[in-house]
């Protein structure tokens, strides 16, 4: 009984090792029950049945090509490889005794005579040794990542923490902040009264100089006038000088000439004051009008050119710094005409009068303490307002890496901050996570953005196996550059390969444990086989 129940099993192997002949050649067992031999044969599509000894004779009856998978009559048909000790898998019919072993089993070739040599155990040895390495790297990689989520937990109580001690010390920075904005605000109002007090007399001081200019250019001009040297100006003597013609209609009359002497023959130096008003407009538009009075020299002579700068207005006067747009709004408010601006084209009327008139003279002693003591009130502010803009920026990015979707427990976060390169023969990939990717010749040249962060892309079972970066660099009449990171679980975090499938978009292979699964709980690694 034993014996024959050993034969029967030795029987039930064999059978099961020539599959071949208990089912039409090439049909695999999920659909053996369509295929029964003492039946007429439906097409699998339904479109029509025919007498079972049709089935794999090399004539196409079946629209779908199911009547033939054996054989290569049908275009669309497709041939089962069982490939036992191997993966069973399909072929197209068109590859049915083509000369070429393409099943492992060399099932394909049954007709063909061509010496095909089963390979299916060693292929599956070789797969199943992959498969365990792939399992190992899985093992160790799932360990790391247990070990990454640890630290991703304990890193973002850090930052609560961090976040909490930065809020607070953002109150005492802003308290600390108006406390100085008073103190500032205190200490430029003398400052500026000292300054309008220090402009006020220097301008009376310029009115003065231009007035003995003036009276100067005056006597002059008359010199110039009196041709005879009598003391005299008169009509005739005007008449010669045509540039002073009125009208300038090229007759310069008696009549228009005693009119501007205030209607007399001649004038002497008390009464040519009246005839200077209303001819100076013309000697003061001429170069001659650049002329010093007798005795003083010109600017140029005594003023060493590489000190022309509005500097030299404002002894040991620092600026403030002009940290952003609000500052100057209010250092705008504060500035008066004593302060630096940049130069206008009044200004430059202005400096032009300084150039002849001399510089403004140093601030007197008390005037330069109140303007240090401004100046030492702003640079503490302005401090203290640059401190504060910086624990806001820690706010904003500490908030930020808080709310970050870094994975279901947060096992991506060591990425955060962090580049990853590789180096093909051309260029050099670097990949920033949760940034951007970029693109660099290898031997110099520029770099080119090949996207930023956009999203997780992976399909809804496994959404964070997929990065998307987009809005990179336009291409030459083409779309913005873009990237896909495909994610696979490896021991080490390294960008693997790149590729550029389609114009513009681009694919990068990345291996992190972070992707890493369970093993206990994944069936990957060992795929159902359809056959025995």
């Amino acid at each position: 009984m034993v014996m024959f129940g050993h034969f029967v099993l030795l029987v039930l192997i064999g059978g099961a090792m020539s599959a071949e002949v208990q089912r039409p050649r090439g049909v695999p067992l999920s659909k053996r029950q369509f295929y029964e031999e003492d039946k007429p044969f439906t097409c699998l599509d339904g479109s029509r049945t025919i007498p079972f000894d049709r089935v794999n004779d090399d004539y196409c009856d079946c629209l779908d090509g199911s009547d033939e998978p054996g054989t290569a009559a049908c275009p669309n048909g497709n041939f089962h490889c069982t490939n036992a000790g191997f993966r069973p898998g399909f072929i197209p019919s068109s590859r049915v005794n083509d000369g070429i072993c393409d099943c492992c089993d060399t099932t394909d070739e049954y007709n063909s005579g061509v010496d095909c040599q089963n390979t299916c155990r060693e292929l599956g040895r070789k797969e199943k040794e992959e498969l365990q390495k792939m399992a190992e790297i899985a093992k160790e990689g799932f360990m790391f990542k247990k070990q990454l989520i640890h630290e991703a937990k304990q890193g973002l109580e850090d930052k609560k923490s961090k976040l909490g001690d930065v809020q607070n010390s953002k109150k005492d920075l802003e308290a600390k902040v108006e406390a100085l904005r008073t103190v500032k605000e205190t200490a430029e109002q003398p400052e500026k009264e000292a300054k309008e007090r220090h402009l006020k007399a220097w301008e009376e001081q310029k009115a003065v100089i231009r007035m003995e200019k003036d009276k100067a250019r005056m006597a002059d001009v008359f010199l110039e006038l009196d041709d005879d040297g009598d003391g005299f100006v008169s009509f005739t003597e005007l008449q010669s000088h045509s540039e002073l013609d009125p009208d300038s209609d090229a007759s310069f009359t008696e009549a228009e000439a005693q009119g501007l002497l205030g209607g007399v023959d001649k004038v002497d130096t008390v009464a040519f004051e009246t005839v200077w008003n209303n001819i100076k407009e013309k000697y003061v538009s001429e170069s001659t009008a650049d002329v010093p009075p007798p005795g003083e020299t010109t600017q140029d002579e005594t003023r060493d050119p590489s000190s022309d700068n509005d500097s030299e207005n404002y002894p040991d006067e620092d600026i403030p710094e002009e940290d952003d747009d609000e500052d100057m709004d209010e250092d705008d408010e504060d500035m008066d005409e004593g302060d630096y601006k940049p130069p206008s084209t009044s200004q430059t009327d202005d400096k032009k009068d300084d150039d002849e008139e001399g510089t403004m003279p140093p601030y007197d002693q008390e005037t330069q303490t109140l303007i240090d003591a401004a100046q030492k009130a702003r640079d503490e502010f302005n401090e203290a307002e640059k401190a504060l803009r910086e624990v806001e920026d820690q706010i904003r990015n500490l908030e930020k890496e808080i709310s970050f979707d870094f994975g279901p427990s947060s096992e991506f976060a060591y990425l955060y901050s962090q580049c990853y390169e590789l180096t093909t023969g051309e260029y050099v990939y670097r990949l920033c996570p949760f940034n951007k990717v970029s693109q660099k010749p290898k031997f110099g040249g520029s770099e080119t953005n090949l996207g930023t962060w956009g999203k997780w892309a992976g399909p809804e079972d496994n959404i964070y196996s997929v990065m998307k970066y987009e809005h990179g660099t336009g291409c030459w009449q083409g779309p913005n550059r873009s990237t896909t990171v495909k994610l696979t679980c490896g021991k080490e975090t390294v960008v693997t390969s790149t590729s550029e499938p389609s114009r513009c978009e681009y694919l990068i292979e990345f291996t992190s444990p972070a992707i890493c699964q369970d093993p206990a709980s994944s069936d990957s690694g060992h795929p159902d086989h359809e056959e025995l």
